[in-house]
């Protein structure tokens, strides 16, 4: 009777669970530390090796192999083997591939492999050294799935396939990625480390670069280098190989290398994708010139286009830039280890010392056997007259077998050899070539025991493989290396120039030169600055140069960086882009509030930020200096505020605030201390009115004379700025301006200097640009003089300063 153990069952879990994982890390996803291949690669390859398939003979279809590797070797699924050879013969996916295929194995534009009843393969060259020897008890072997065959535990490998082919794979609870590499950089760096066992990383790093992918592209990082082969982790950053050419019509972007495992076709159509969503600008046309030759991939150009700007884009969008992630993980004596570099030499030129051993061990116990043999032979002819009347006298060969024995003192495999010896080799060229045999092998054993017993010669056959494999298979690099001194400096391509850019209400914006708009008279009507459409408005004007860091802060109180150039250039009369184009992580109830131009981030400033409410805060401009993709927290609003006003400040400034009902209050900066990112603010102002709000604010610098005031229906004035007295903030403030029908609300204020050059817009995209010197200097109390003519449904929005001076037209 059958006895049961009860077993809890969480133990039972944990067990099978242990059991399933180990089987996947050995059994199919990691590859060895000593040939560099998983169980499937190395079965096919066997396979293909006891199917005589060697590089000089003729191709067999992969049908014929995948069928020999699953009846013998590897019981699973078909496309799981076919897809390990199509692979194994891919050049854009194996940098020395191991397998000479015939017939279509795919491309890098995804396409997959024909049937393999249609293609046909056969064993590469240097799948030969992955081989060699393996009939000389090089390695050990393991019964195959059903006890029928043996198959080896590991390959002999000549080289080092691990890193020279890389490896990647998922198993249970961990995954391994090792990027293929130059065979000439790694075979070099094993000789050197067979000579220096205690070398260092750095002394190996002179000779193994970094990475060598078969798709060639660039590394863009190399400071990154050491660091990885240190740990065994880590990133390095591909970049597309390309060059700028001037066609017949237009300049264009010329992609020839891609980054590893970037497919060609989906790269395109995710490009199309993103200029047809106008995340990327300045594209006219796209198209594959690729062909037998290598790729090429032309990017046209529209004519205002600059191609750093446009390659940035591409850097950023696209995967023509992207990173290859470091997890040097293989089986090391069947237990998975993270490797550095010289770990992973160490443990290869330890296998090599062992193959050597082995094989010497092969060929001593050969050649000791077949000098036994010739030691018979040689008494044989030397008393063969003798030999010969035992024979004839013999009744059968057993008895010429001991009587031989037992006169000459053979062992019984000299006497049978004696006796199956023909009468050929009693001729005088044959006894002769049987002392030249022995002779050779008296001298092979003697150098067998001395390969086994002499390290440095051990170490002097590893280094005549290394010189060897790379004599006939060794080449240049594919992957060019760029120190971050031969990075391009796009800025430097960028034209420094005064820019204005434009915020609509449904969050387009557009960035236009300043000297699109040429400076008018006093009460002109404006020319279009930007389309919007029916229900969408302009909502902000910001000057800035275009080399201008752009802060742009949202109605979550959070803060995006851009540059002033990637914000697209767009003629006057269009609409521009949607800014979600152009910021990642903006969430869908996540609207821009307002952008600020930063030159730099000045430890010495502050930004100053002003809500509709009336809230203050001063937070150290430092903080903003590095936010990330998805946004920084900026400030913490209550539901209802938002922010109307962002500016840099120092201790010695001091600001106005301007309420919409014509209220204004100055106060010192240092009246608000310094706060957090996350801080809310202090009261700024008092708006005695519930429909009144914060329209306006403005840093008022030392050399500042007036405050320029400007009203929704088009009037503005100027006011000297000492008809503001200082007060203490959270106060009500002072009249600023006296208000009516006509005049409408105030719209917006800024401070002048002198006679300086404004940009005032309105809702319908109306911009009119004009000296200051022409609007009147009044008082506070009264309601200034016509600045811009607006039709009845339209109102003033914003107005800005442009440096530039332009002279009047």
């Amino acid at each position: 009777m059958e006895q049961i153990i009860p077993i809890p069952i969480e133990e039972e879990m944990r067990q099978s669970y242990l059991d399933y994982a180990m089987s996947v890390i050995v059994g199919r996803a990691l590859p060895d530390v000593r040939d560099g291949l998983k169980p499937v690669h190395r079965r096919i390859l066997y396979s293909m090796y006891q199917l005589n398939l060697y590089p000089e003979k003729p191709y067999k279809k992969s049908a014929r192999i995948v069928g020999e590797c699953l009846g013998k070797f590897h019981p699973h699924g078909d496309s799981a083997v076919y897809d390990a050879l199509v692979r194994m013969a891919q050049d854009f996916s194996m940098r020395y591939p191991l397998i000479d295929g015939q017939g279509n194995f795919g491309s890098i534009d995804g396409d997959s492999a024909a049937a393999m009843r249609y293609t046909e393969a056969r064993l590469a060259k240097i799948s030969m050294e992955l081989l060699k020897d393996i009939e000389k008890d090089t390695v050990d072997f393991r019964p195959n799935f059903d006890e029928s065959l043996t198959e080896p535990e590991v390959l002999p490998a000549r080289f080092p396939n691990l890193l020279v082919n890389g490896s990647s794979g998922i198993a249970v609870g961990m995954a391994t990625n090792i990027p293929p590499h130059n065979l000439t950089e790694v075979c070099q760096a094993i000789k050197y480390l067979v000579d220096h066992e205690n070398t260092t990383i750095d002394e190996l790093l002179k000779f193994v670069k970094g990475p060598d992918f078969p798709t060639g592209a660039e590394i863009i990082n190399p400071e990154a280098i050491k660091r990885i082969y240190q740990t065994g982790r880590g990133s390095v950053t591909l970049r597309a190989k390309h060059t700028i050419e001037e066609l017949k019509k237009r300049t264009a972007i010329i992609i020839t290398e891609l980054p590893y495992q970037v497919n060609k076709a989906s790269l395109i159509k995710h490009i199309a994708e993103l200029v047809k969503e106008k995340k990327i600008e300045g594209i006219a046309d796209i198209r594959d010139e690729s062909d037998r030759e290598g790729i090429r991939v032309v990017i046209e150009l529209k004519r205002d286009s600059t191609p750093e700007v446009v390659l940035n884009k591409l850097y950023k969008f696209t995967p023509i830039q992207t990173n290859f992630n470091f997890n040097m993980i293989a089986l090391v004596n069947g237990q998975p280890k993270l490797l550095n570099l010289k770990t992973y030499l160490t443990e290869f030129i330890k296998f090599r010392r062992e193959v050597i051993l082995r094989r010497t061990a092969y060929e001593l116990r050969k050649a000791e056997a077949r000098l036994h043999i010739l030691e018979g032979l040689r008494i044989a002819l030397e008393n063969i007259d003798r030999i010969v009347a035992i024979v004839k006298g013999a009744e059968n060969p057993e008895v010429a077998r001991n009587e031989l024995q037992k006169e000459f003192g053979l062992s019984e495999k000299q006497a049978k050899a004696i006796l199956d010896m023909k009468l050929q080799r009693l001729t005088g060229l044959e006894r002769e070539k049987i002392e030249e045999e022995y002779a050779k092998l008296k001298k092979d054993i003697e150098y067998y025991h001395f390969v086994i017993e002499s390290d440095e010669e051990q170490k002097r056959l590893i280094k005549e493989d290394m010189d060897d494999i790379i004599k006939h298979y060794g080449d240049e690099r594919k992957t060019k290396i760029v120190s971050k001194d031969a990075e391009i400096d796009i800025e430097s391509m960028i034209e420094d120039e005064e820019v204005v850019i434009f915020l609509t209400h449904k969050g387009f914006v557009k960035r236009v030169s300043a000297s699109t708009y040429r400076t008018q008279g006093r009460s002109g009507t404006g020319i279009k600055g930007i389309k919007t459409r029916e229900d969408d408005f302009v909502k902000e004007i910001i000057t800035a140069s275009s080399l201008d860091y752009l802060l742009v802060f949202t109605n979550r109180g959070r803060v995006y960086w851009l540059k002033a150039y990637e914000i697209p250039k767009s003629e006057r009369a269009t609409r521009g882009q949607s800014i979600r184009s152009l910021l990642q992580g903006l969430s869908g109830n996540e609207n821009v509030s307002k952008i600020i131009p930063v030159k730099d981030f000045n430890e010495n400033l502050d930004l100053f930020f002003v809500t509709v409410k009336g809230y203050v805060k001063r937070t150290k401009l430092s903080d903003f200096s590095h936010p990330r993709s998805t946004g920084i927290t900026a400030i913490n609003m209550e539901p209802g505020d938002r922010l109307i006003y962002i500016g840099t400040v120092s201790e010695k400034d001091n600001v106005i605030l301007i309420s919409r009902k014509g209220r204004a209050i100055r106060f010192h900066v240092q009246d608000v201390r310094q706060m957090g990112r996350a801080a809310r603010g202090v009261r700024g102002m008092l708006l005695d009115k519930d429909d009144d709000a914060v329209v306006a604010a403005t840093v008022i610098h030392p050399d500042d004379r007036y405050l320029l005031i400007v009203t929704e229906k088009g009037y503005g004035k100027r006011v000297l700025i000492s008809e503001f007295p200082i007060q203490r903030r959270g106060g009500k403030g002072v009249i600023a301006a006296k208000l009516n029908e006509k005049t409408g609300k105030i719209a917006d204020a800024i401070t002048l200097k002198d006679d300086e050059n404004i940009v005032i817009v309105s809702k319908k995209g109306k911009v009119i640009k004009i000296n200051a010197g022409s609007i009147s200097i009044i008082g506070r109390h009264t309601r200034g003089v016509r600045v811009q003519r607006l039709s009845d449904d339209d109102s003033v929005v914003a107005v800005s300063k442009v440096e530039e001076e332009v002279e009047n037209a």
